[in-house]
């Protein structure tokens, strides 16, 4: 039995709503009381926040003494509005235990101490553990020995079944977190949670939506939920793409507006790192392409709350973003753009000046439209592309470097060097063996087995899911790269008949059959060794599971989709070791060879394939949580070095089928990698794997990493980035503790994310100047043909119309015939004939002339067997 008080069943000043609810639980006027704040506040008790103990007028008192007032809670202050109260159980000290349950990569783990309440201390270093794999059910006796031996025997039996009932529900309604101060269990058998914090996997709504019922997702304390959050929150679960907004300070000076998981935390570390933190305003992104709607109304949401509070400094506006896989950067910046016709008055009269950087399919058109309605509206904006580093205008917009040296974004040049302190090889590398005099540590054990398949050029892949123009992509790179066959053997599609699907292989068509059943696509194609699933997050794990009982042949298993359940996710991972085939994902865009095999969309357009070198091999292998990062990457590691040699973004969940040091190993072990880039991420402990591993001398290759996600120490409370394992649970998760690590481990750790080029550069340079790397002349860019819509579009190609109409237009908001719109000629009711008068005579003949047109079309309507010599 519990109530929860809020300011929608009680006013504080107003007695009688306290009385009702009295009236609604009688046990409130009958029964020993306990109040606190139910609002995500930790450790209650020693911050003054709980009563025990106390009548329903004495919990009255006490509630209408805290309500609706600010309260400091360690270093967060926050407005008390949330309250519970619950029955008070007698009990004594000894009979309060503590229990935390904890999921991780491979196992459950419960974490018991024979003490609790407020005072228990730290648990971690003296309670008791008992870890569970995947799928192992606990039992009675196993919980007794593991947990109980300081627990009275008469107590044991009893509450090592509880713990058991308490594993199954934990696991059963997708729990990730929950802890349990004190739980009370009496000398009469009964057994009471008096306080509970826990966290539920959010990506499983669709499994337990049922046994969830409603839930609230309340914002931190500290930091109360703006109604612009609530109505983006609700945007975002109606729509396919991606869309966030937590408002950190309103009274902000730096506002963003980001595309992509990993580049907005990068925005937002950028600004940290360069000690704005405590101006940005707000964090959030845009992306898995919004449609113009979502686009315009995530954009009128950032300038209607930038706008409110004036600064006399003026505002800055950061519209950001990495190097998209596919979506069509000019027309989610139309949604933008239409914001902003909107907002002119209120960004010219709070002096906003926009910065916008972004790449991707369709960028410049993106950009010249940018330009062209700043140039319109009379608004200060700044446009960049590819050519500069994805965070160089974070530091220009802040006015810490010169504006000169960053020339803006220029339609008419392509092939502008990255601006950066950093010079591009723009050489290919040759296989040497380092000189004597290298400093450069070298491989020193031989190539193990790795779990995911290295690529060839004569790989080949299934994908699941009717994605031609991913498929389509991954032919065009095939061609480039003078691949004897293309990489994608077949499609499986279960909710149609076997059939083939007619895609492009260069300038030729060719035939991509589409199977119903992933036995009969294997079973067909027996060259085939890699399953890239496009399959959604509801049946993924289904698909993925049906493919692993092929792993005699499909090696790799590449999954795309987002939002993958936790509990799933390990379940694959765990099914997938013990059929020794190695996974790439949940969450990811893939991977890439440049020369080789590229994952779906992975790399972009074709025109970022050129731009970053991908249709040959350079000598630096790369791993990333991001997938869209995996863009910058490629950029920033073309324009840096001779090139990217393999990439793979593992995923961005908290569980990614393949760790760090799995692509690591990979990459250190092949002789043709010379150096590694690793990007982590604030949150999981993946990162610590690479630190023994370089302390161990099995990673021996220089090594650029660096891990996202360092704003987050200026934030009182948690924040959710982009990712869904981009939250550090503790803090030896923080993006600072594993950038420190790294450094000490003997990683080249760079200063910043804005500095990675630099750092890069500076490696490699060492690689050229001690021998390890040979640079080789650039090979002829290869030529792919585009496809003609695409061209169209880009205004790069004209075609002749077949057929042209003097006469009727539909080029404007209303069809019109003979410039008569269309509504003028249905309320004149000029008939049938009035309009055959427009199209034929191009104008509005008399009324018995249109009489006589329409006698003529019924009498010569049907004249039976002789129809067409009727007419004639």
């Amino acid at each position: 039995r519990a109530v929860l008080i809020t300011p929608n069943n009680v006013q504080p000043d107003n007695l009688l709503s306290f009385d009702a609810l009295a009236v609604d639980n009688p046990w409130l006027l009958t029964t020993k009381l306990v109040v606190k704040p139910d609002q995500l506040i930790k450790r209650r008790g020693k911050a003054g926040l709980l009563a025990i103990n106390k009548s329903w007028p004495e919990v009255v008192a006490w509630i209408r003494e805290r309500m609706n007032k600010e309260c400091k809670v360690e270093v967060v202050s926050g407005i008390l509005d949330h309250f519970i109260v619950e029955p008070f159980v007698p009990h004594n000290q000894t009979d309060e235990y503590y229990i935390c349950i904890q999921s991780f990569r491979s196992n459950d783990e419960v974490l018991f101490y024979h003490e609790g309440g407020v005072d228990v201390g730290d648990v971690d270093a003296k309670g008791v553990r008992l870890s569970l794999a995947i799928g192992e059910q606990p039992t009675i006796e196993g919980v007794s020995q593991a947990l109980l031996e300081k627990i009275p025997a008469s107590r044991k039996e009893y509450l090592a079944g509880f713990i058991v009932a308490l594993v199954k529900l934990f696991r059963d309604l997708n729990f990730v977190y929950m802890e349990i101060n004190p739980l009370v269990m009496t000398d009469d058998g009964r057994i009471t949670p008096l306080d509970m914090a826990a966290k539920i996997d959010e990506t499983a709504h669709f499994l337990n939506a049922a046994q969830w019922g409603s839930i609230e997702f309340p914002a931190p304390f500290g930091r109360a939920e703006f109604p612009e959050e609530a109505f983006i929150k609700k945007l975002d679960q109606s729509s396919g793409s991606s869309l966030k907004l937590t408002i950190l300070n309103q009274f902000g000076r730096v506002w963003t507006m980001v595309a992509g998981g990993g580049a907005s935390v990068v925005y937002a570390d950028t600004i940290s790192d360069l000690g704005f933190g405590q101006e940005l305003a707000n964090y959030g992104e845009y992306s898995g392409a919004p449609t113009l709607q979502e686009t315009y109304d995530y954009a009128r949401t950032i300038f209607d709350l930038m706008c409110r509070h004036k600064d006399p400094r003026g505002k800055i506006l950061i519209i950001g973003g990495g190097i998209a896989n596919f979506t069509d950067v000019a027309a989610t910046f139309t949604g933008i753009q239409k914001a902003m016709k909107q907002y002119r008055d209120e960004l010219l009269e709070n002096k906003v000046d926009i910065w916008v950087r972004r790449a991707g399919p369709n960028y410049q058109e993106g950009l010249q439209n940018m330009r062209r309605t700043g140039e319109a509206l009379g608004l200060p904006i700044h446009l960049y592309g590819p050519e500069t580093h994805i965070t160089a205008v974070v530091p220009l917009a802040l006015g810490m470097r010169n504006v000169a040296d960053y020339p803006e974004f220029d339609a008419a040049s392509d092939n502008r060097a990255m601006l950066a302190a950093t010079k591009s090889s723009g050489d290919v590398t040759a296989d040497v063996t380092p000189s004597a005099e290298s400093t450069v540590s070298t491989p020193v054990a031989a190539a193990g087995e790795h779990a995911v398949a290295n690529l060839t050029p004569e790989t080949r892949a299934i994908v699941y899911g009717l994605q031609t123009v991913a498929v389509q992509g991954m032919l065009d790179f095939d061609f480039m790269c003078k691949r004897s066959k293309p990489s994608v053997a077949c499609m499986v599609f279960p909710f149609s008949g076997n059939h083939y699907t007619k895609l492009y292989w260069g300038t030729d068509e060719t035939l991509i059959p589409v199977y119903t059943t992933i036995a009969e696509a294997v079973h067909k194609h027996p060259d085939t060794s890699i399953m890239i699933n496009f399959a959604s997050f509801r049946s993924v794990f289904e698909t993925v599971e049906e493919t692993l009982q092929f792993s005699h042949q499909i090696k790799t298993v590449a999954i795309i989709a987002e939002g993958v359940p936790e509990s799933q996710t390990r379940l694959i991972i765990k099914h997938a070791a013990e059929r020794d085939v190695g996974i790439v994902g949940p969450a990811t865009v893939g991977g890439i060879k440049p020369g080789c095999f590229r994952i779906g969309n992975t790399g972009g357009m074709l025109d970022n394939i050129i731009m970053s070198k991908l249709y040959r091999a350079g000598s630096v292998a790369y791993v990333s949580k991001s997938g869209g990062m995996s863009n910058e990457l490629n950029n920033i590691v073309s324009r840096n070095s001779n090139g990217v040699y393999e990439g793979v973004a593992i995923g961005g969940d908290r569980y990614p089928g393949s760790l760090f040091l799995d692509h690591l190993l990979r990459y250190n072990d092949n002789p043709e990698v010379k150096m590694m880039v690793l990007l982590g991420e604030v949150g999981g402990i993946d990162e610590y794997a690479v630190c023994e591993a370089l302390k161990a001398g099995r990673i021996t290759k220089p090594l650029v990493a660096w891990v996202m996600g360092t704003c987050a120490s200026i934030f009182p409370y948690e924040v959710q980035f982009g990712h869904a394992g981009a939250m550090a649970r503790g803090d030896l998760e923080t993006a600072a503790a594993k950038n420190s690590a790294l450094q000490a481990a003997g990683a080249h750790v760079p200063r910043s994310f804005d500095a990675i080029g630099e750092k890069i550069y500076e490696v490699y340079s060492n690689l050229v100047s001690t021998g390890v790397i040979i640079p080789l002349p650039e090979p002829p860019v290869p030529k792919i043909p585009m496809d003609y819509n695409w061209a169209k579009r880009l205004g790069l190609i004209r075609k002749p119309a077949n057929f042209i109409s003097s006469i009727s237009d539909d080029r404007g908001d209303e069809l019109s015939y003979a410039g008569t719109p269309i509504s003028e000629a249905i309320s004149a009711d000029i008939g049938v004939g009035g309009v055959l008068s427009l199209l034929w005579f191009r104008r509005r003949l008399p009324l018995y002339a249109t009489h006589f047109i329409e006698m003529v079309l019924m009498v010569s309507a049907d004249h039976g067997p002789a129809v067409s010599g009727a007419h004639n």
